[in-house]
């Protein structure tokens, strides 16, 4: 490059390069408002339903010495939980198209973020009737509140824990199935100004009993090999506690006893737990305050959060956001938005991929 510039070797020296990133973040807004102006022109994307979610990436090296900085320890959805990180949020279209993302510090909670992202989107895009679509864990009770109560109403459509379902459990046994499109199945229970969709998947249903049974089948095998080792006390309580991590969700379909001052153990299968499990398998409690709404068009709604998933996998994949070096917070969000930026080109160059666009760009 400094040739092709007749100038010295240091304009290319990578701390120079690395300087120019701080330049990059002023001009964060203009850009995405650029962009969504260009795609309401070229694809005529409404921006009605937004589907909300979040990611983690992590430095392998020391944690900072600053309190302020971004990168911390925390929740680690890369399994890393030993090397500090921070949390990336994300909105994106239905089709695909980031329209918003905030890098966070690593420590945040997931359900200290949705306001603040209700904030800035209202304030970027203006008030409109939008559905926002998000996992469970998200939202907290006082937000859906705010949402519902706001004017005009946020919409939203959610997925909602285990424990909410087990409260529901006998209104919606009381319930027939109802067809919502070939293959989905739903129960509606309307509670409160809000509508719970519990909906079947059939195709989900097969995939998450072949996934329990092949897992089940290992720990039992292993608990089988394990009672037949001569161990000391010390070592089965080891090998039992990995065996319990490999495996946690066929763990609880199991029930495991010690016998007491010895290094055996007794086993068997906890058949409530493996009717309860077979009830749910499949199956999905979604909350939303479009009790209008048609709800194969819901179900529809909430499958959608698969392109969040995937801009997280270009992320980390395609796009190679590790290792990341920088040591300041503006480089480290310069560095996403950097990789954001091709991800938002993507869609206009389908037959590309978005680490092909960073190389087009560069030219």
């Amino acid at each position: 490059m400094a040739d092709l510039l007749g100038a010295d070797a240091a304009l290319c020296d990578i701390h120079t390069l690395y300087r120019c990133h701080d330049r990059l973040l002023e001009h964060k807004r203009a850009v995405f408002d650029h962009l969504t102006d260009r795609w309401r022109d070229l694809f005529n994307v409404s921006f009605d339903v937004l589907l909300y979610d979040l990611t983690s990436t992590y430095f392998e090296c020391d944690p900072p010495q600053s309190d302020d900085a971004k990168r911390r320890f925390g929740h680690s959805r890369d399994r890393r939980p030993d090397c500090v990180q921070v949390v990336i949020a994300l909105v994106v279209t239905p089709e695909g198209l980031p329209l918003a993302y905030e890098v966070l510090a690593g420590n945040t909670a997931d359900n200290t973020t949705l306001r603040d992202f209700l904030a800035r989107i209202e304030d970027q895009y203006g008030r409109a009737r939008r559905i926002w679509a998000m996992d469970r864990g998200i939202p907290t009770e006082a937000v859906l509140t705010e949402m519902r109560e706001s004017d005009p109403p946020v919409h939203y459509l959610v997925g909602t824990p285990k424990g909410r379902l087990s409260r529901f459990e006998k209104a919606l046994l009381a319930q027939s199935w109802q067809e919502a499109r070939p293959g989905v199945d739903v129960k509606l229970l309307p509670q409160g100004g809000e509508l719970y969709v519990y909906a079947q998947s059939r195709d989900r249903v097969a995939k998450e009993r072949a996934i329990r049974r092949r897992k089940l089948k290992r720990l039992w095998a292993r608990l089988k090999q394990l009672s037949l080792m001569t161990l000391t006390r010390e070592a089965l309580l080891m090998k039992l506690g990995a065996a319990r991590q490999k495996a946690p969700s066929a763990w609880r379909l199991v029930a495991v006893e010690l016998v007491e001052k010895k290094a055996t153990f007794r086993y068997r299968l906890r058949r409530d737990k493996l009717r309860q499990a077979r009830r749910r398998e499949g199956r999905y409690l979604l909350r939303t305050n479009l009790t209008e709404t048609d709800p194969a068009k819901l179900w529809h709604f909430y499958l959608q959060l698969v392109a969040v998933e995937e801009a997280f996998k270009n992320l980390k994949g395609d796009l190679a956001i590790r290792p990341i070096f920088h040591q300041l917070d503006r480089r480290i969000e310069a560095h996403i938005f950097i990789l954001y930026l091709p991800k938002a080109l993507h869609p206009c160059n389908p037959g590309s991929s978005p680490s092909s666009l960073i190389a087009c760009t560069s030219r």
